[in-house]
């Protein structure tokens, strides 16, 4: 099914962020560079989505409960908000994202190939690297958000494509038994098909498909 999300405001989305920072800021070093660049990052994400009338559900750090939390709070689009290093944050968004789909932003400060790779493999739409300011954190979300709808889209059309494929083989096949079993014609066996279909109120395929399973108990 396909899974679309739209922006026309008031902005109804449901958001969370992850912060990877795994260290609190009352055990560290304040004058920490990576901690003062994490502090400072997610300020300006926090204002930005806020001015932008963005629901924050939750701020989630990426611990061993992320995926239990996520399951339960059912975001509509995920925000990661990571200094670095978030491949282990990603391989835990592969698990939820697998039966709910969802946008998913990652802004982070260090950008590298098997980090790219990941975000793409675990399917987020936007990746900004060194690039979290207040003004464009609702454009970078719009993005995202136009990104997931079209891949969705296109999963959606590459999947009825698939299924109807499927269904277009099942009736040859469901021709085929009806042919040699009767003696018929490819038109007649078509068409016998499509009589009985609409006389047991069943789509084609579904009545093509009976047909090759008692084909098979009989075999």
């Amino acid at each position: 099914m396909e899974t679309s999300l739209t922006l026309s405001p008031p902005h109804p989305l449901k958001i969370v962020v992850i912060n990877t920072a795994v260290n609190l800021p009352d055990t560290e070093d304040m004058h920490d560079p990576a901690l003062q660049r994490q502090t400072a990052r997610s300020l300006q994400l926090r204002i930005g989505l806020l001015q932008a009338g963005y629901n924050i559900m939750a701020v989630l750090p990426s611990d061993a409960y992320l995926v239990d939390r996520i399951t339960q709070l059912q975001p509509d689009l995920i925000i990661i908000d990571a200094e670095s290093d978030a491949r282990d944050v990603l391989e835990e968004l592969v698990i939820v994202s697998r039966d709910a789909p969802r946008p998913i932003v990652l802004f982070t400060e260090e950008g590298n190939r098997p980090q790219l790779e990941a975000a793409m493999a675990a399917g987020v739409a936007a990746y900004v690297v060194a690039g979290l300011h207040v003004e464009r954190v609702q454009p970078v979300l719009e993005v995202a958000i136009a990104r997931f709808n079209a891949d969705q889209k296109l999963r959606s059309e590459l999947s009825d494509t698939k299924l109807k494929l499927i269904e277009r083989k099942t009736i040859e096949r469901a021709k085929g038994v009806l042919m040699e079993r009767n003696q018929l014609t490819e038109n007649e066996a078509y068409q016998r098909l499509r009589k009985q279909a609409m006389e047991k109120n069943l789509k084609l395929a579904e009545l093509a498909q009976r047909i090759l399973d008692v084909a098979d108990l009989l075999s």
